[in-house]
């Protein structure tokens, strides 16, 4: 389960209930990249992953523990 999400300028960093801590490139998941801080932290947290209502974006735990980014999407990134 997740505990909680932070970002910085360049990463997500996702909180595991068990102690880990993911860190992932936000490049990874351009919707992400180009929110404003306040859209980032719109997030909601399941035992599954993380979704952002407003910016129609889901993002899985297990594809984060796998090395998966948003991969259909990589062609948005600028």
């Amino acid at each position: 389960m997740t505990e909680s999400v932070r970002f910085d300028d360049d990463a997500m960093w996702v909180t595991l209930a068990d102690g880990r801590v993911l860190g992932v490139p936000l490049a990874w998941f351009p919707r992400l990249l180009h929110a404003s801080p306040a859209e980032r932290e719109a997030v909601t947290l399941s035992p599954f992953g993380l979704h952002w209502e407003v910016l129609d974006e889901d993002v899985s735990i297990a594809g984060l523990l796998a090395g998966r980014g948003d991969m259909g999407r990589m062609s948005d990134v600028a």
